[in-house]
């Protein structure tokens, strides 16, 4: 380790990131908390992963409980400890004190203790050890002064031993343990909490100290579940966001294209708001099928409706997401908000994104937290699930509750929004109809249209707007206004036709006098040619008749006729 401190990893999620590699090698560690806390599950975990991930044998040293009981009690997480325990990998002792059959005498001291300790730990070779709890081994002691004394004694030879030990303790009144000296002896001191906060229980873990490391110095949610003990880190989130180039769909095609080059980028966070019924889950359930159509995963986090149920409802607009559960490429997980505390589902979410590893989350709605704790609580919470999706390169889809037509929201995440749709239910005429606003996306040319939002059975649709005499139109007053200019259009398609006809008939009795008068004027034309042709055979033949009159009288040529 860089800390020039060797480490043990307890393989615990998240404790070991927090202390940069888990418990000091050959130290004790002190984890310390009130009853029912998770002290001695987590001694527990870290003595199994060390045996059956790190192959160091272990030995668990009970003062309470019987090992049938440990091992009956850690059965339902999966660890597999009695085959540890056949295979000689963990080996549990359960030491009894009864302090009515113990007394203090001369220089009584845990000798045999340490003798039997010896003894459990070279018959495996244990590396680890635990010791649950240190209040039931000295609860024969009545002399402070060697209560104290053994306390160090104990520790010591732990410490000589090259032991990495878990002591567990109970929480005192004003101090770490009932005795309050572990805590200074101990080389790390882990303090587990479990509060009940407005009938919400939260667990909450701190590192109070670790010799000769940097740690983690925060409150810390962690989650006991049938995974077992887990931590996670969220208050070391930082701001190193990926950035990508490409462009993902959101499933409705008219949307895409009222961005410019169809789409949002990958990794974006994107708020869904509006009233309710304005069709919010809509439109994040086709986001998270897009997602499935293009082979990725996505997991939806639902705070209001069930898996089947919004199975059921999809399918009315054409959209089926049981198969993409069936496939698994959708992870469907609906809780109620007040089910936990906002850590708790701050770390659940966290949790379940880490293991399923999808490339687009869904929250659907945020603003139902908004009544599980104060508003800086909730705004702290979403925060840093918006900065570690966007840190780890997924698209998320947040869905938010309005009240009217508002441009702000309760949470106060619309600035940490890559890009925000509005959706609207406007009353008009009687009906209420949806519509889709693209309020922001940014990095992305987009339209700054009032689109009419439509659901039907072949998914959603996005109408052009439409403008009307007095703005833009929606519904049925849309369809009346369409209806009317249809039939406007048709009478003007009808008188367009009938001016066209009568145009035509005049121009064809027109074109008919024409002709007519052209018939008259080629007939003078003929008349005209016929009298000139007759006029000239007259005098042709009017001339050759003089000539010949003139021959017979023996006149050279007739009068007024020139040769």
């Amino acid at each position: 380790m860089t800390d020039g401190i060797a480490k043990s990893r307890t393989g615990i999620d998240g404790f070991d990131e927090l202390t940069l590699g888990g418990l000091p090698t050959g130290r004790p560690s002190l984890i310390c908390g009130s009853a029912g806390c998770g002290k001695t599950l987590f001694a527990s975990t870290f003595l199994i992963n060390g045996a059956r991930h790190y192959g160091e044998p272990g030995v668990f040293v009970t003062f309470e409980e019987r090992a049938v009981d440990i091992v009956d009690n850690v059965e339902s997480l999966g660890f597999g400890l009695q085959q540890l325990i056949d295979d000689s990998r963990v080996l549990i002792e359960h030491i009894a004190i009864d302090p009515s059959e113990v007394a203090e005498v001369g220089d009584y001291d845990l000798e045999a203790l340490f003798l039997r300790l010896e003894y459990a730990v070279d018959q495996i070779g244990a590396k680890r050890i635990v010791l649950d709890t240190i209040e039931s081994l000295f609860s024969a002691f009545q002399n402070p002064a060697v209560l104290r004394a053994e306390i160090r004694r104990l520790f010591d030879w732990l410490k000589q031993k090259g032991l990495t030990a878990v002591i567990t303790g109970e929480r005192g009144d004003g101090t770490l343990t009932r005795q309050g000296l572990e805590e200074y002896v101990s080389d790390c001191v882990i303090l587990l909490d479990h509060r009940v906060d407005q009938q919400i229980s939260t667990r909450r873990l701190r590192i109070v100290k670790y010799r000769g490391t940097a740690h983690g110095t925060n409150e810390y949610p962690f989650l006991i579940d049938e995974d077992g003990f887990s931590v996670l880190p969220v208050s070391s989130l930082g701001l190193g966001h990926m950035v990508f180039e490409d462009r993902i769909s959101t499933g409705v095609a008219d949307l895409d294209a009222m961005l410019s080059g169809g789409g949002f980028y990958r990794g974006n966070s994107i708020l869904v708001s509006g009233v309710a019924g304005s069709g919010k889950s809509s439109l994040a359930c086709m986001m998270a099928d897009a997602a499935c159509r293009r082979g990725e995963k996505a997991l939806y986090l639902s705070f209001e409706e069930s898996e089947a149920q919004a199975v059921r409802n999809m399918k009315s607009i054409g959209t089926d997401l049981g198969r993409w559960l069936t496939s698994r490429q959708l992870r469907y997980i609906a809780a109620r908000p007040t089910f936990y505390s906002l850590e708790m589902h701050l770390a659940v979410i966290l949790r379940e994104v880490g293991r399923f590893r999808p490339d687009v989350v869904v929250l659907d709605p945020i603003s139902a937290f908004l009544g599980n704790g104060q508003l800086g609580e909730v705004q702290s919470m979403l925060l840093r699930i918006v900065d570690y999706l966007k840190s780890t390169g997924i698209t998320g889809v947040f869905t938010h509750l309005a009240h009217g037509q508002e441009t702000q929201t309760d949470a106060g995440l619309s600035s940490l929004m890559d890009a925000w749709i509005l959706l609207l239910n406007r009353e008009a005429h009687g009906e209420f109809n949806r519509e889709l606003y693209l309020l922001k996306a940014r990095g992305i040319s987009h339209s700054n249209q009032v689109r009419e939002f439509v659901m039907s059975n072949d998914g959603i649709h996005l109408l052009a707007p439409y403008l009307g005499a007095n703005g833009a139109l929606t519904g049925s007053a849309r369809r009346s206004e369409e209806a009317r200019l249809r039939r406007a259009e048709s009478e003007r398609r009808v008188e367009v036709a009938r001016l066209q006809g009568e145009i035509a008939q005049r121009r064809a009795r027109a074109l008919a006098q024409i002709e007519a008068l052209r018939a008259e004027i080629d007939a003078d034309a003929s008349e005209l040619q016929r009298l000139a042709d007759v006029e000239n055979d007259y005098l042709r033949q009017a001339a050759i008749d003089a000539e010949a009159m003139a021959q017979s009288r023996g006149i050279d040529h007739a009068p007024g006729i020139t040769k």
